[in-house]
């Protein structure tokens, strides 16, 4: 089971970055390069605990929908959504906000199983893990970029 671990340095209050993170507006602009859009569930603003959403993006050419729930979820501070049905066997995201001499210190631990039993393992291998930690440093770069500019203000109102 891969884990993949990514600490985010931002220049930017705990609170705003934490709201960004669970934006599904941000969310959206961030992954533009794969197509995803929400189409059910909470489909734009920000996301609460017990809530879910369906993605629907291209991944490796083929269309796909995931949806996932927020399992836990404390103001400010750490939330974690789970998948509910999706290409995986299961996935779950959490989500971290810490201060460190006053920067926002954002982790992620993204813990998944893939299917097909060797054959999944074999692809976190060769390729899949790699492909995982890519979206989600390209996705933290955004939350980043907006979080330390007034593009904030776009996506949380």
């Amino acid at each position: 089971m891969p884990v993949i671990k990514i600490q985010t340095f931002i220049q930017a209050p705990a609170a705003r970055c934490f709201d960004l993170a669970r934006s599904i507006d941000l969310h959206t602009i961030s992954t533009q390069s794969t197509g995803e859009k929400a189409i059910a569930g909470r489909t734009s603003g920000l996301i609460q605990l017990g809530e879910t959403v369906t993605w629907r993006a291209r991944h490796f050419g083929i269309w796909q929908k995931l949806t996932v729930k927020i399992t836990a979820l404390e103001a400010s501070s750490h939330f974690v959504d789970e998948m509910v049905k999706g290409a995986f066997k299961s996935f779950e995201h959490q989500h971290r906000f810490d201060v460190e001499n006053g920067v926002t210190v954002m982790t992620d631990i993204f813990t998944y199983t893939s299917p097909l039993g060797w054959l999944g393992r074999l692809a976190d291998a060769l390729f899949l893990q790699r492909y995982m930690q890519k979206l989600l440093i390209e996705r933290n770069e955004v939350i980043k970029a907006y979080a330390e500019s007034d593009k904030w203000r776009l996506v949380l109102k």
